[in-house]
């Protein structure tokens, strides 16, 4: 056990404590948690039960968003074997986007009235119900109308599930994580998204023919569903003093934001706070919105240039499975050394990433997979470190930890599917040459990416949450039981 140097009041309380301690044998029994007990006779613990939980959700994360990058890597296939036109194919992804919108702003209120346990379990039968109506459009004599309409069925049942996982990972970290881990524990859930992203692109160009890739998906997502049952609602004794305190409503968040809170509330927020979140969410809304809409039309864009499905879903798949070395080496740095200089960290990646973006218009070529690679990676390790760090920026500077997060989630799929639109427009011709490039595509999003850039210049990013946090959890008793 470690212990720190405690003031005489703290002595008067440990002592308190101590004299109705339990044996050991009977602590050692049960979940063993880690104690901080502040000046103000406040226990704030930890407990083991919070990685059983975190790693639940972010494989459930993983498996629920895999339909939608699925079908991109072979979207030439799927178009060839259900008699359907690339556009259709593009819109099994966008469809999921469009219900992303109506569901995430529900989360919130059904987080506070059943718990993130309740709203996992949703999540995952859905995502099951999906995967076996979507089956169910491959039988070999459903007519193409109607198997096309089994999978967009499907993909309908299924878009329940990405939103309800992505934002509850911020109130989850929130929920069981102290300030030395909670930015990492943000992290984690964040880019099991963007993981299920690059797994789906990775696995399904391997399967024999579209309707096994299809099977596959069902009993993947089949056997990921009992993980729910190990996500629980809240620990017995909350970690921070923020974990304690019930979120402010999504309604009272959005008036907060324009500024019609009493400034006595608690979820009252100062004018440049209020710059800093709208800042925090165009910024978060576009650069999302510029990786998934990559990750569905990365088949249709290096497809024409003379690139395999294979080698079109390992370039996608690098954006996304590169992006998870840079988070989870900077994430454990941001808790414990730059825990206060996250929005110093944003203006500092985010040009990086827009000048990315930029150089795929001259780089996305015949040939040149070195070079697309190199840069894919670039654009990985900056987008998926950049998810966790707005998350809880967002999270400190509202004091909301899930109704932030829907607000930058749903200004994200809010983006996605007029992104793609725009993108599909914007193909060349088949007698262009090559035929059916996308080179005006990427061109619309290195300037949309440049412009975008510009703003994190305005950012100041008080963290308050952080502050508040740090200031009820004072020096006390730290250790392992």
């Amino acid at each position: 056990m470690e212990s720190r140097s405690l003031s005489p009041q703290q002595e008067t309380i440990n002592a308190s404590v101590s004299s109705n301690e339990k044996p050991l044998g009977s602590i050692l029994s049960q979940d063993q948690p880690t104690i901080t007990q502040t000046s103000d006779q406040t226990e704030y613990r930890l407990y083991k039960q919070r990685f059983v939980g975190l790693t639940a959700l972010v494989i459930l994360n993983i498996i629920g968003v895999l339909p939608g990058t699925w079908f991109g890597p072979i979207s030439n296939e799927m178009a060839h074997d259900f008699g359907i036109s690339l556009n259709q194919v593009n819109w099994l992804s966008n469809v999921r986007s469009c219900a992303f919108l109506p569901t995430s702003l529900f989360v919130p209120k059904i987080v506070s009235k059943y718990g993130i346990h309740r709203c996992c379990q949703i999540a995952a039968t859905s995502s099951l119900l999906s995967a076996w109506i979507r089956y169910s459009g491959t039988v070999q004599t459903v007519s193409g109308r109607g198997a096309y309409a089994l999978l967009m069925l499907g993909q309908l049942t299924g878009a329940v599930a990405p939103p309800i996982f992505q934002i509850i990972g911020s109130k989850y970290s929130e929920t069981w994580f102290d300030l030395e881990g909670r930015t990492t524990a943000t992290m984690v859930t964040a880019i099991a998204g963007p993981v299920g992203y690059g797994v789906g692109q990775l696995l399904s160009p391997m399967f024999s023919s579209t309707r096994h890739a299809i099977l596959g998906l069902g009993i993947i997502s089949t056997a990921v569903t009992p993980l729910a049952f190990f996500v629980k609602k809240a620990p017995p004794s909350p970690p921070t003093y923020s974990a304690s305190k019930p979120s402010p409503s999504l309604i009272t968040l959005l008036r907060a934001v324009v500024g019609k809170v009493d400034p006595s509330s608690d979820a009252y927020m100062t004018l440049q706070s209020r710059i800093d979140f709208i800042i925090l969410t165009v910024v978060f809304g576009i650069f999302v919105a510029t990786i998934d809409s990559f990750a569905v039309l990365t088949g249709e864009i290096f497809g024409p240039e003379g690139y395999s499905a294979v080698t079109s879903g390992l370039l996608g798949a690098s954006v996304l499975l590169t992006g998870i070395v840079g988070a989870v080496f900077t994430a454990p740095l941001f808790d414990r050394v730059f825990t206060h200089h996250l929005a110093i960290a944003i203006k500092l990646l985010v040009p990086i990433l827009a000048g990315g973006w930029l150089s795929l218009v001259w780089a996305v070529t015949p040939n040149n997979k070195a070079v697309l690679f190199a840069i894919m990676a670039v654009i990985g390790v900056i987008s998926i470190t950049l998810l966790p760090i707005s998350l809880e920026l967002s999270a400190d500077i509202t004091r909301n930890a899930d109704g932030s997060s829907a607000l930058l989630w749903f200004t994200a799929n809010l983006n996605v599917v007029p992104y793609i639109l725009v993108q599909e427009a914007l193909r060349a011709g088949p007698q262009a040459s090559p035929p059916n490039h996308m080179h005006r595509g990427l061109m619309f999003t290195a300037i949309l990416a440049m412009v975008t850039a510009s703003f994190v210049f305005f950012l100041r990013g008080k963290q308050e949450r952080k502050q508040i946090d740090e200031s009820k959890t004072q020096r006390g008793i730290n250790s392992d039981l």
